[in-house]
């Protein structure tokens, strides 16, 4: 091997080791000004919320969650247990019900517009809980007469 072409490349490996501990220290200085920055940001939006979850983002989230769980659920069973499970779904109606009965019956305290929101809103769940509700059974019903002996 050529003494000189040796030395070149014994060059270039120390100028590629030297570039490398250059761009690992960028890195490290890269990460430790994200580290501040989402830090700075995070303690900014805990003084701006002071440390708290605004409720309507909090209901939503669980809300949203809710409706992923309920999609899964539903079309993740098996046809023969799909109406059985329907029928599980019109007894946790009635507990819909029940918070739309404690809606309907608010009394006003203080501001009695927001009463009233609550009252239509929980007159409109009552009406469609009942229906569901209603229909379900309709439902359980005709399938358990399916399996009943004919006369």
């Amino acid at each position: 091997m050529n003494p000189a072409t040796a030395q070149s490349a014994a060059d270039a490996a120390v100028q590629a080791r030297t570039s490398a501990e250059i761009a690992r220290q960028a890195a490290e200085a890269a990460q430790l000004y994200a580290d501040q920055a989402a830090s700075a940001l995070g303690a900014a939006a805990h003084a701006a919320t002071g440390g708290a979850i605004d409720p309507f983002v909090f209901r939503l989230s669980i809300f949203v969650l809710a409706v992923f769980v309920g999609y899964y659920v539903v079309w993740s069973v098996t046809p023969a247990l799909h109406t059985p499970l329907m029928s599980v779904t019109n007894a946790i109606s009635s507990v819909i019900v029940v918070g739309a009965l404690l809606a309907v019956g608010v009394t006003t305290v203080g501001d009695s517009s927001h009463a009233w929101g609550a009252r239509i809103f929980g007159f409109v769940a009552l009406i469609f809980a009942s229906v569901n509700i209603f229909g379900g059974f309709m439902v359980t019903s005709r399938m358990l007469a399916m399996y009943s002996k004919k006369k």
